[in-house]
């Protein structure tokens, strides 16, 4: 049984005027901000009109100014039996359209748009007329920058839509428009560039979100669980960012954007596994500089996933491997906790979590210091209890901050998750836990893809082409082929009239055309 405005398809508009308004306020429930407006357009002979529109969704101002003034004007010259030519050229407003059947009727009201109907007419035009309350343009919440633009997307389509058409002003860039949810008929634009996207990774895209059957889809995440490869894996298979010049950046790649109306967060498919621990303030800083940070990235994520498992491992298990100085302060400190190491790592873990996610949900400027300050005195108080010994402490604190310097909050999150797991892997076997625990990790990594694409590309399969930009980043001028997994139609950076014979950059005291034709093709 179809639901929402589907079940309304190819049902023809009465041409009485009446029956169209009762019909309109008997499917919309005589809700009170359904706003009916009677009409007469006076010249030259009086005919009966009416509107509708849902108050709150359009500009009040378009609606008088625009539409029901233009109209109700009695001097301007009427051509007897042709009703849409007087009122199209009436009606200064560029979105307008003729409607047949009902389902576009309901989808324009509840769009934002002005209908109106033209009493013994078998249509009605629809007149773009949005204009509900919306957020700013806001720097992105979740993504920091250092250095980079300060924009960040809003919860409104066409604003999102605008970002991007503002840095790529590419002809090829395509917007595809799909409704996805029966009931909250929810727009989602899916981007690409036509002449790079490739066509198989795109249709596959396209052919998921059409098939998704749903009634209602209000946030990116909805889109993402459904047309994801491997749901049951802890890993993100697509990337969400706030901020629109990754968006742009992904898209000169070969990858397709998804934005949906109502959030702020895009996605971006396909996705790699190495792409989630870079930023784009990675190009926008010197490649040394973005190498090193890159780095220091790695170093937190292992820190993040091993820490605790690793001193489990250590403490319970293989004492000798530890300095025998390091060995007696342990000793010392643990000589009053009555736990396990891998209960007591079990213990902090856990209570780290829960003051992590109190913060969250508490109001902004009184979160960071309840987590700051509930850390430090619990940590404290666990120690002078003899609950914890004071290097678990260190350990759970190097572990959570190892977690936060993740540019992808979903990346994060899911070494957070497989912590746990490592620490009984650990608490177990020892090193020989904590060895294969990571042997299985990767092995599921090898064996996950992201529409075709393997997520650990470009290790396994090897593109050594690849290799530039991933641990490390090389510099730009040897980054202008595309990547190759995306199997882009075009992977050359570089347009066909840049002259590139030299291998060299070019030293201080070079002439402008030396300078402009080193050998940028890595």
């Amino acid at each position: 049984m179809e639901e929402g405005t589907a079940k309304y398809r190819g049902q023809p508009l009465p041409s009485c005027i009446e029956q169209s308004i009762d019909f309109l306020q008997n499917v919309l429930g005589k809700s009170s901000d359904v706003i009916i407006h009677r009409f007469e357009i006076p010249s030259p002979a009086k005919q009966r009109a009416a509107l509708a529109y849902i108050d709150g969704l359009v500009k009040q101002e378009a609606v008088n100014d625009f539409i029901l003034r233009p109209l109700l004007r009695a001097d301007v010259p009427y051509e007897e039996n042709r009703l849409q030519t007087p009122v199209w050229e009436r009606i200064p407003m560029s979105d307008t359209r003729f409607l047949d059947d009902w389902q576009q009727v309901l989808r324009a009201v509840l769009s934002g748009d002005t209908v109106i109907f033209f009493d013994q007419h078998e249509r009605c035009l629809s007149v773009s007329t949005k204009g509900w309350e919306k957020r700013g343009v806001e720097e992105p919440s979740t993504e920091s920058v250092v250095r980079g633009p300060r924009d960040g997307l809003t919860e409104t389509l066409r604003i999102n839509t605008a970002h991007i058409r503002r840095r790529v002003k590419d002809p090829n860039l395509r917007v595809q428009n799909v409704k996805v949810g029966y009931r909250t008929d929810t727009d989602v634009a899916i981007l690409y560039i036509e002449d790079i996207a490739n066509p198989k990774i795109l249709q596959t895209i396209r052919s998921r979100i059409e098939n998704i059957e749903i009634d209602g889809a209000f946030e990116s995440g909805y889109i993402e669980q459904f047309i994801e490869d491997h749901p049951w894996s802890p890993f993100p298979q697509i990337q969400n960012t706030e901020r629109p010049d990754k968006v742009a950046a992904s898209l000169l790649e070969g990858k397709i954007a998804i934005l949906v109306d109502g959030t702020p967060f895009a996605l971006i498919a396909p996705a790699i596994f190495s792409q989630f621990y870079n930023s784009p303030e990675d190009y926008y800083e010197r490649f040394l500089i973005a190498t090193l940070i890159r780095f220091i990235r790695i170093i937190s994520m292992l820190m993040a996933l091993m820490l605790p498992s690793l001193y489990i491992a250590f403490s319970s298990f293989h004492p000798e491997m530890i300095p025998s100085k390091l060995v007696i302060a342990m000793a010392a400190g643990r000589a009053t906790v009555p736990f396990p190491s891998v209960l007591e790592a079990f213990l902090m873990e856990v209570t780290m979590e829960i003051l992590r996610e109190a913060s969250v949900r508490l109001p902004g400027p009184v979160g960071p210091t309840i987590g700051i300050v509930g850390a430090l005195v619990v940590g404290e108080s666990a120690v002078r209890a003899g609950i914890v010994s004071p290097i678990m402490v260190i350990i759970v604190a190097l572990t959570t901050i190892g977690s936060f310097a993740s540019p992808s909050y979903s990346a994060a999150i899911s070494l957070r998750m497989l912590r746990f797991p490592m620490m009984l892997f650990s608490g177990t076997f020892g090193l020989y836990g904590v060895m294969l625990f990571l042997i299985i990790i990767i092995i599921h990594l090898c064996s996950i893809e992201s529409f075709g694409v393997p997520y650990l590309t470009p290790w396994a399969p090897r593109m050594f082409s690849g290799w530039k930009d991933t641990f490390f980043r090389t510099p730009l001028y040897r980054l202008l082929k595309r990547p190759l997994y995306t199997l882009p139609q075009e992977s050359n950076r570089t347009s066909d009239t840049v002259t590139r014979k030299g291998k060299k950059r070019g030293k201080k005291g070079d002439t402008n055309e030396q300078t402009e034709s080193f050998d940028r093709n890595g």
